[in-house]
Formats: C-alpha cells, sequence, structure tokens
C-alpha cells in the first residue's frame, strides 16, 4: 500500500515538474517572439503615422490613433518605388529559374551518373565554397566590366546562377532516392533527362521549394553586387533604390516614409515564407538527412 502511495506521489512530482517546464518554455517562447516581432510591428505602425506626428512625439507611442496612408502613396509617387520592384522581381525570377536548371543538373550527374574524375570533381566543387566572398565579387566585377555588362541585367544575373551549396544539398537529396528507381527506369528505356524530371524531381519537391525560397530571398536582399554593378537608376533593385531613397528622395528625416517603403519591400518575402513555411522546414530536415 505504502508502496502504491510512493508511486503516485511520484508520479505527480512528475507531472507536476514536466508542467512548470513546459509553462516556463512557452513563457520563454513567448517573449523570444514579441522579440523578434517587435521591429515588424514598429515599422508597420510607423509607416502609418503622418509626419508631423511622429515629429511631435517627444516619446515614442507604441500606438497611433489616427493611422494614414498618405506615406505610402509618397513611397510610389515621390520616388520610383515601382520601378525599383520591377527591376527585382525580374532579376529575382530570371536568377532563380536559370540557377535551378543549372544545380538540377549538375546535382544529378554528381548522384546518379557515372564518369570519370567525378569524386575528385565534387571535392573540387565544395572547396570553391571556402574562397571568401570578396575575391569572388572582384574577380566577377572585372569579369562583367570587361564584357561591357554593367548597368544590364545580364551583368546583374550571370554571377548568380550557380551555388556551390544548393548542389550540394540537392544531390544529398537526390541520393535518397533508391537506386533501384534508376535501374528499373533504364530497362525500361527511360531517359536519364525524362527520368530526371519524372521520378526525381517530384520526390525532391519540398527540397527543390526550399532552394527556390532561399535563392529568392538571397535575390530580394541583395545589396553589393547591385551596388557595384549599377550607377544607372534604371537598374537599381529594392535593396540599393532603399539607399537612394534615403539619400536623394525622402531624405533623412522623414522616417515614416521611409518605413513605407520598407514594408512594400519587405512584405513579398513575408508572405512567400508564410505561405511555404513547412516545405520550407520538411525540405531542411530532408536535405540533411542520410538514408
Amino acid at each position: 500500500m505504502n508502496d502504491r502511495l510512493d508511486y503516485k506521489k511520484i508520479e505527480a512530482s512528475a507531472k507536476t515538474r514536466k508542467s512548470l517546464l513546459s509553462t516556463v518554455t512557452y513563457i520563454l517562447l513567448a517573449v523570444w517572439a514579441v522579440i523578434v516581432i517587435f521591429p515588424f510591428y514598429w515599422m508597420l505602425l510607423t509607416s502609418v503615422k503622418s509626419y508631423s506626428a511622429y515629429s511631435s512625439e517627444a516619446v515614442p507611442a507604441f500606438f497611433t490613433l489616427s493611422p494614414t496612408l498618405q506615406n505610402y502613396v509618397d513611397a510610389f509617387t515621390s520616388v520610383p518605388l515601382g520601378r525599383y520592384f520591377l527591376n527585382t522581381v525580374v532579376f529575382t525570377a530570371a536568377t532563380t529559374a536559370i540557377m535551378l536548371v543549372v544545380i538540377t543538373l549538375a546535382a544529378f550527374a554528381f548522384a546518379r551518373l557515372e564518369f570519370a574524375g567525378k569524386n575528385i570533381a565534387f571535392i573540387f566543387f565544395l572547396s570553391l565554397m571556402m574562397i571568401p566572398t570578396e575575391l569572388v565579387t572582384i574577380t566577377n566585377f572585372v569579369t562583367v566590366t570587361n564584357l561591357n555588362l554593367r548597368n544590364t541585367f545580364t551583368g546583374l544575373i550571370l554571377p548568380s546562377v550557380t551555388s556551390i551549396f544548393y548542389i550540394y544539398l540537392l544531390k544529398e537529396n537526390f541520393e535518397q532516392i533508391p537506386d533501384s528507381l534508376y535501374y528499373a527506369a533504364k530497362v525500361d528505356g527511360t531517359s536519364d533527362l525524362k527520368y530526371l524530371l519524372k521520378v526525381m524531381l517530384p520526390i525532391s519537391k519540398p527540397t527543390i521549394i526550399t532552394i527556390t525560397i532561399l535563392k529568392v530571398i538571397e535575390c530580394w536582399n541583395s545589396y553589393v553586387w547591385p551596388r557595384l554593378i549599377t550607377d544607372d537608376e534604371n537598374y537599381f533593385l529594392v535593396s540599393n533604390g532603399i539607399q537612394e531613397i534615403r539619400e536623394n528622395g525622402f531624405g533623412r528625416e522623414n522616417i515614416p516614409a521611409m518605413m513605407a517603403a520598407v514594408v512594400v519591400i519587405s512584405a513579398p518575402l513575408i508572405i512567400l515564407f508564410l505561405i511555404f513555411r513547412r516545405q520550407v522546414m520538411e525540405g531542411v530536415s530532408r536535405g540533411g538527412t542520410k538514408g
């Protein structure tokens, strides 16, 4: 009888500790969520404040009773934000599409095809990841300049159409697909390209989506290369266009208008991630799992 009572006490104590640990965990997660979300809330809040209301605040207010959308109107009428936005969409879509073709073919070759020096070539590819980005940027700048591709979409896009890391990630995912499927397809007379399109890509869809989203984010936030290769406003992207807006558009003092422009620029990435967040998590977990 005493043993049974002691067991119940131990079980109750364990449940209490588990409940307390869960409560502390959720509190910490809630605090961390507030810390992460607050900058976005502050950006959105500032974007709907009028310039006079913002300037008159001795102490920043955490809410506003008179929101306005005038800052968003100014963001598209006072500066060529629409052009920057369109340029970024073209640059992002073209770069991502070309890169997907390149890395898919490369990953398939390393994962499924047999050719002399395959392992050595792949090791060489991986070693390129250790080269500092600054050295690659300098080399790309000299090459694009010598080809007279400055202030062109071609010059913007070409240096970003491949990625060693994405090739490696997709190769690891392709290698998880059983070899028996490949051999069966070859027996049926299926070509390598058809096998890639009909079998490997559908199975690897989560990883493809993950790579696509990561590349879109990378292109959308690209700053250094577009800043180096373009000095013509007609080819500015939102990343370097926002600096132009700050210097020659609204001015340094009109923070609400600047925040409206930043909200417009940030919204597509946030929406994209919210829509495909599950696929991103699934793709990353599959890419890092072997066997």
